[in-house]
């Protein structure tokens, strides 16, 4: 066993440029992982809907899944390093790797049934448009004196010919 004084600067410090640079390009791939991935997204609301864009470059369709539950829209799927090792010896990767998923809480006035979505160019552009019906103004009449007796009074017929 050898004893060294210890000063803080050994492992900081390089003893040779090339180890340095070894050093440096060793740091730069492990340090990036392959442990996820997070796509950069875009959201924004139009007259109509809203609008999410996300930045898949490389993946494709099939290794993307959107699914709609209970107000909650996610946006799964998984880049994947391909390892092509004929002759190469990677010195810097920073492309990240890996699963990923993003959700997205929206109102209660979007249409589930006509979600759309479609992956041009890396990029995935998911439309999801507001319903009609729940987003439409609407005036409602206030019935008051005698005609809330009328009208409840034609409720109580209607309810008894309806027992016959």
């Amino acid at each position: 066993m050898v004893l060294r004084k210890y000063n803080g600067m050994q492992n900081d410090v390089p003893q040779t440029f090339s180890s340095m640079l070894d050093r440096f390009f060793n740091e730069s791939v492990n340090s990036r992982g392959f442990s996820g991935f997070t796509p950069h997204v875009d959201a924004c609301e139009t007259e109509n809907g809203y609008e999410i864009e996300v930045a898949l470059p490389g993946i494709r369709k099939e290794d993307v899944a959107i699914d709609f539950q209970e107000g909650k829209l996610t946006i799964s799927g998984e880049r994947r390093f391909e390892k092509k090792e004929e002759g190469r010896r990677y010195q810097m990767l920073e492309t990240q790797y890996g699963t990923f998923s993003r959700s997205f809480y929206l109102p209660d006035n979007v249409n589930p049934d006509k979600i759309s979505a479609q992956l041009q160019d890396g990029v995935l552009l998911v439309n999801v448009p507001k319903d009609e019906h729940k987003t439409m103004k609407r005036q409602i009449t206030i019935a008051g004196g005698e005609e809330a007796k009328q009208n409840a009074k034609q409720k109580r017929v209607t309810a008894s010919e309806d027992g016959k």
